[in-house]
């Protein structure tokens, strides 16, 4: 398993990347199938986050879903931490649902399964770039002003609304955009207040 370890506006000392790589081995045993896990830091301008302007995204990429989390804290090893323990548990979610898929327990709704993640989730992740994570390009359109363009393009698996909803709780994100495996169209699914979900469909032609 690889570990990538790379920084946006800050440096990366090797003491980090050796603590990273030491602690993000231990993921392998959740899942044997994981190829890489992507560190990516970064450090918020914003003055008034000083408390928590050490952020830590970790992306992990494996023959199934990819898995996400991000922290962030006062410093990038505290922020790795916070992130290590999400990722761990949406890395068990993944191995209890692939023990439901072989009929080794009783299955449970999404909602039932990512309750406890949800809440979390929603208290943790307020303000984050909510996007789906599947393997694909990032490049950045525009840099001019107070903000950055990001673009991002995604290799698209249709999936029906049950594994759209289980792979946004596994990204961390608000909203999850998908190719709708009944109907070949794209959709949306996204989280409204509490625990519930919503679901935003476009009709083509």
């Amino acid at each position: 398993m690889d570990v990538v370890v790379k920084g946006r506006h800050c440096e990366v000392t090797e003491r980090f990347r050796r603590h990273a790589a030491d602690k993000l081995g231990k993921l392998e045993k959740f899942d044997h199938k994981v190829l890489r896990v992507d560190v990516e830091l970064c450090k918020e301008r914003n003055p008034r986050q000083n408390g928590v302007s050490e952020r830590v995204e970790l992306t992990v990429r494996s023959r199934g879903p990819v898995v996400r989390a991000e922290a962030a804290a006062q410093d990038f090893y505290a922020a790795l931490d916070l992130a290590c323990t999400k990722l761990e548990a949406r890395l068990r979610r993944v191995a209890d649902r692939r023990r439901v898929r072989h009929g080794q327990r009783n299955p449970v709704s999404v909602s039932s399964a990512t309750g406890g993640a949800t809440a979390a989730s929603a208290a943790a992740g307020a303000g984050s770039e909510s996007l789906a994570e599947r393997d694909g390009d990032e490049r950045i359109l525009a840099e001019d002003g107070p903000f950055v363009v990001r673009e991002k393009v995604h290799d698209a698996v249709p999936m029906d609304l049950d594994e759209a909803l289980f792979e946004m709780e596994l990204v961390g994100h608000d909203f999850f955009l998908f190719i709708d495996a009944a109907t070949g169209e794209p959709a949306v699914v996204y989280r409204r207040r509490g625990y519930d979900y919503g679901v935003i469909r476009l009709r083509t032609g």
